[in-house]
């Protein structure tokens, strides 16, 4: 999303705020309007239901047991009886008149056969006990030479790596998680070892148009406990492309409208409004919409999508002096939110 300033101008700024590095960053204070809440750094790890929370120390599971990435299909059940709304939003549906889910919903892993993809330059972190953000990659319906990595614009990769290295150190900085500073994944929904990363961020999905495999593949890294945060997706024709999509990953699924109160907002940060005003952008407002586990909101939020928004932009340019700090701070604030919910649910 560009909301002030010409990309390649962009471009230039952030180039020379790579240059200061982690001091640079330093800059950026967090600073909260409540006193800071900090997990606790030598007392022992984050604890989950009476365990030590690992980020990547085990493989995502259900029902017990293992999910394992060759060992054949990878078969996720969730049974779907509605429940009350409890947070207090409205239900969004891509079709008009649509009750909720009243059946089971299943899915099982399989790599689409058809899937084409641009061989990129990049690599991987190997699978260990550590958080390590996963961006989700994508075929666009088109795509061109533009101001981002690779000199390309694939709608995927707008604000990578700078977004996530900044991100992650802010993570590691302010709470007792287990981060990954070697780098990052970027994983298509066609790779198994997607389903040993219980978060992923996923940008730009105006111009996202999975494969009914590939819908299948994240409904099903979905009911095994992942979490996914949507990003950078502004105006009403993106967000209808964005709902349509979703009707054929969570079939009878509803989107509801999160408010404040909603305990993603309270997980580690107390945020306290939702209020967001993007300089040079006022005209898009944004909202925060929630897909819940079984379409009861009193269940497992399992993803996060932050319509009007575009909190990897404000990471990416945090300590340059782009953007405000009190506005990179709310960035930050919820980018964490978002990593201590999704890992402790």
């Amino acid at each position: 999303m560009t909301m002030a300033e010409p990309l390649r101008s962009r471009r230039a700024r952030r180039l020379g705020a790579l240059a200061v590095g982690l001091g640079g960053l330093g800059a950026v204070t967090l600073l909260a309007a409540s006193p800071l809440v900090r997990l606790p750094v030598g007392g022992g790890p984050l604890t989950a239901g009476g365990g030590p929370l690992t980020a990547g120390g085990g493989p995502l599971t259900a029902g017990g047991g293992p999910l394992t990435a060759g060992g054949g299909p990878l078969t996720a059940v969730r049974s779907t009886a509605p429940g009350p709304d409890s947070t207090g939003g409205a239900r969004l549906s891509a079709a008009a008149g649509r009750g909720t889910a009243d059946r089971e919903l299943t899915a099982t892993f399989r790599p689409d056969p058809n899937a084409v993809e641009m061989p990129l330059d990049y690599r991987n972190q190997p699978y260990d006990h550590r958080f390590t953000f996963v961006r989700i990659r994508f075929e666009p319906p088109f795509y061109r030479r533009g101001p981002f990595y690779w000199d390309l614009d694939l709608k995927w990769n707008h604000d990578y790596p700078w977004g996530e290295q900044n991100f992650t150190r802010i993570l590691d900085a302010y709470t007792s998680v287990t981060v990954n500073e070697d780098g990052s994944d970027i994983r298509s929904l066609n790779e198994p070892e997607l389903f040993f990363r219980p978060f992923a961020y996923l940008c730009e999905v105006g111009f996202w148009h999975p494969s009914d495999q590939e819908a299948e593949n994240l409904r099903a890294w979905l009911l095994k406990g992942g979490f996914l945060v949507v990003d950078d997706f502004v105006q009403p024709p993106q967000l209808q492309n964005f709902l349509r999509q979703m009707e054929r990953v969570l079939p009878g699924y509803d989107a509801v409208r999160l408010e404040v109160s909603h305990p993603i907002f309270d997980s580690f940060f107390h945020i306290e409004t939702l209020d967001f005003e993007h300089i040079g952008r006022p005209d898009l407002v944004p909202v925060y919409y929630g897909w819940f586990e079984n379409d009861d909101p009193s269940e497992r939020l399992m993803i996060v999508a932050n319509y009007n928004h575009d909190i990897g932009d404000y990471w990416e340019w945090s300590g340059s002096g782009y953007w405000p700090v009190a506005l990179t701070n709310e960035a930050f604030k919820l980018g964490v939110n978002y990593v201590i919910y999704g890992m402790t649910h």
